[in-house]
């Protein structure tokens, strides 16, 4: 949560929302003035995470029911978009990615966390192809018009990059 940098008033959105255990805690970072739009393709989890936020008195949380390929999120809406674990699950990122260009506000960042290849033949996201290479991450995100901004190393099965939007340099007359 520290390495995000999330401030009161910031606007979230929380891709592969899952469960909302993040969604709950950027609703508290970012405070009353702030919002977190839970996104999940799973009403299951949706609803959940509104019952969660109700019982915490965490009314900064929406939730929006993705589509395959669709995030159905506002344009030029929020400061971060966060996925955790949830890349691998998008089939044509570059393309998704592109979309979700619209759906920063001037200086808005991109965090993915996501599971690294490797472990034993027995391990879950290697079985079930639940990980990405960061390279791959990397290169993606840069088809799709971004920039590695940050990079952290602390999480010991998972990469964690933060992307913002590539600045393009303006045109000389």
């Amino acid at each position: 949560m520290k390495a995000l940098n999330i401030r009161p008033g910031q606007r979230i959105a929380d891709i592969g929302a899952g469960g909302g255990y993040f969604s709950m805690r950027f609703a508290r970072a970012a405070g009353r003035s702030g919002e977190v739009c839970s996104v999940d393709t799973n009403e299951q989890h949706l609803e959940y995470i509104r019952n969660e936020a109700s019982k915490n008195g965490l009314g900064n949380i929406t939730t929006v029911r993705a589509e395959e390929g669709r995030s159905n999120l506002p344009d030029n809406h929020f400061d971060l978009i966060f996925f955790r674990n949830a890349l691998h699950h998008i089939g044509d990122r570059p393309s998704y990615l592109k979309d979700l260009k619209s759906k920063l506000r001037t200086g808005g960042r991109i965090a993915a966390v996501e599971y690294k290849p490797g472990g034993s033949i027995f391990n879950f996201k290697r079985l079930f192809g639940h990980n990405i290479p960061k390279e791959k991450i990397i290169e993606e995100f840069n088809q799709a018009g971004f920039t590695k901004a940050e990079e952290f190393d602390f999480l010991p099965e998972q990469s964690f990059t933060i992307f913002s939007i590539r600045q393009t340099p303006p045109r000389r007359p």
